[in-house]
């Protein structure tokens, strides 16, 4: 290669090079380096030689035809949390291509007793988009053991803009990876189902010897003072995005992603360690790309970083990033408990004294009225501009799932509450204004056995298991219709701030007591008045209703639109460890 001004080197070479392999030779004084490009677009096994490709030839017949899957607003989401392996491993899932891209095509599948599994298991549940745990090219799998069952979560990126190879048929040819991702990618699309990738641009699997640090030594990282890395990830080092060519880097790998394999959505790890104008600008150029593209990302660190907190992608900066989303974690403990104390209780566990931060979930971090931000167990004022900020959850891959959170907190009670509690959380998270966030088999009370970071646990652990669908059955037709349910009234996807200030008001309840009402058309709800309450007592509650006829359409068994009761008078009574949806007669339909 030849130096250009600037810095930029130079080569060719001609014809057709589709298939050719290629590394960078890189000299530092002494030093002569081996590197893969970092821009490359594909590469061989386990990542280690960047593959020149010609994109066309890796698309799917009838790729150009499909048209991604278009919301009105990001809180009309409803997104499901997935790893690529867990959906398809279990023996009994029916899938053919168990651990690979292609399992997401297979149409029909079946598990136990006939439940659907697999596609149309994410298509029947109703949700809008797959959130899929990273999918480019990860650096502790071993893609050349193609006969050796292995495990990782992902989060340990060695080439950003190559999907991970492991996760394809044949690992070893560079163009096959890419084909079978969009074929994933298509038939999820084919169905309406968008898909999120998530992406951790905050750091890299290795340090001093990563592709990155050998190109421009010293660049592309944040160095401490005695120029060791900094390590705000938790992970040996984080990218320093603030610097013009890392910056680059990362805002042309999110639009090659969104453009190319069309992706329809970005889960950022760790995005407190962006800097808030390369977060604008990935914002800004994800709107250039498509409407309704959805950016969301956890909105803290794994440690303390270099990176001020005024400048950091943080939560508290949400004010500073309109059209980006963050995790709800004061709502999500105090909903189930601390994630890192196993044994603090949440809301629906039975601990009092956390209404208000369950409340901060439900009006998606943004201010109301009626809230006491004091008594929020994290964040002390809202942090949300529009409720479209506000990702709402009680479960994810980390941390203990809810199933076994309740096993550690209620294990003295018997299977029969521990559900009714579990499904409690669940009502709590889909009626809830922002953007509500399921781990994948959260709706049939999924487990890992107590494991709490399973992120190199075997299959076994972490794979989704189909029989306890069969099993749970009926806590997967109440999250579906829990789903169908905020899907079809838009008062439960209010767009602002303004309109939850408006429609939404709080109930005076005693203490492990949750009401509200939503209230006049919210939001252009053709029914006019909506009544939530959610009862974490093990006694039954009386709660007085405004004057009128009422429809039940969520209690403590089932949910959905349709009548499952009527109360006609004052005082309606909730059973013990239920959420109760209620609607007034007169404009139900």
């Amino acid at each position: 290669m030849t130096r250009e001004a600037g810095g930029i080197w130079r080569g060719a070479v001609a014809g057709d090079c589709h298939g050719l392999y290629y590394t960078y030779g890189v000299t530092h004084d002494d030093q002569r380096f081996e590197v893969v490009d970092p821009y490359a677009r594909a590469a061989g096994v386990n990542g280690d030689r960047g593959m020149v490709v010609d994109l066309a030839r890796t698309n799917p017949e009838g790729w150009a035809e499909v048209e991604r899957p278009v919301l009105a607003a990001p809180v009309d989401a409803v997104i499901y949390e997935m790893h690529v392996r867990d959906f398809s491993t279990h023996p009994q899932s029916g899938i053919k291509h168990k651990g690979k891209f292609l399992a997401f095509t297979e149409q029909d599948t079946q598990g136990p007793q006939g439940v659907k599994t697999g596609l149309g298991h994410l298509l029947d549940l109703g949700v809008t988009h797959l959130h899929l745990l990273p999918v480019f090219d990860f650096a502790s799998v071993d893609e050349g053991e193609v006969d050796s069952p292995q495990f990782n979560w992902g989060y340990d990126p060695k080439n950003y803009n190559v999907p991970e190879g492991s996760y394809a048929t044949d690992p070893f040819r560079g163009e096959v990876r890419i084909r079978e991702l969009k074929a994933a990618i298509k038939a999820l699309h084919e169905k309406g189902i968008g898909v999120i990738m998530d992406v951790v641009y905050n750091h890299t699997y290795n340090s001093w010897d990563s592709n990155l640090n050998r190109l421009v030594p010293g660049y592309y990282y944040r160095m401490n003072p005695d120029r060791s890395f900094a390590n705000g990830s938790g992970c040996g080092n984080e990218l320093a995005s603030e610097r013009p060519m890392v910056r680059k880097l990362i805002i042309d790998s999110v639009i090659y992603w969104a453009t190319e394999y069309r992706v329809d959505g970005f889960r950022f790890d760790l995005m407190g360690l962006l800097d808030l104008e390369t977060v604008r600008q990935i914002r800004e150029a994800l709107g250039r790309i498509a409407p309704g593209l959805l950016l969301y990302g956890e909105g803290w660190t794994g440690g303390p970083s270099p990176l001020p907190g005024d400048q950091a992608a943080l939560k508290g900066n949400a004010p500073s990033l309109p059209g980006i989303a963050f995790f709800n974690d004061s709502a999500r403990d105090g909903i189930k408990g601390h994630v890192f104390n196993q044994l603090e209780a949440g809301f629906v566990n039975g601990q009092a004294g956390l209404e208000e931060s369950v409340k901060f979930g439900i009006v998606a971090a943004t201010h109301h009225p009626q809230l006491c931000y004091e008594r929020v167990n994290y964040d002390h004022a809202p942090w949300a501009l529009e409720p479209g900020q506000s990702v709402i959850y009680c479960e994810a891959h980390d941390n203990l799932t809810l199933w076994d959170k309740l096993m550690i907190t209620n294990g003295n009670e018997s299977e029969e509450q521990r559900i009714n509690r579990h499904k409690l959380a669940g009502a709590l998270v889909l009626t809830s204004q922002g953007i509500p966030f399921l781990h994948a088999g959260q709706d049939f009370l999924r487990t890992k056995g107590g494991n709490s970071n399973s992120y190199l646990a075997p299959d076994a652990v972490n794979q989704l298991d189909w029989a306890r669908k069969a099993r749970y059955f009926e806590v997967y037709a109440y999250y579906r219709g829990l789903i169908t349910l905020r899907k079809a009234h838009p008062a439960f996807r209010l767009c602002t701030t303004e309109q939850i200030q408006a429609h939404l008001r709080f109930m005076d309840l005693p203490t492990q007591l949750i009401g509200y009402t939503l209230g006049e058309h919210a939001n252009g709800d053709p029914w006019r008045l909506i009544v939530a309450l959610f009862n974490a007592r093990t006694t039954p509650v009386s709660v007085a209703l405004p004057a009128g006829e009422w429809v039940v359409v969520v209690d403590q068994r089932q949910a959905g639109v349709k009548a499952l009761g009527y109360v006609t008078g004052p005082e309606v009574e909730v059973e013990p460890l239920s959420a109760l949806v209620l609607v007034d007669r007169a404009s139900f339909r």
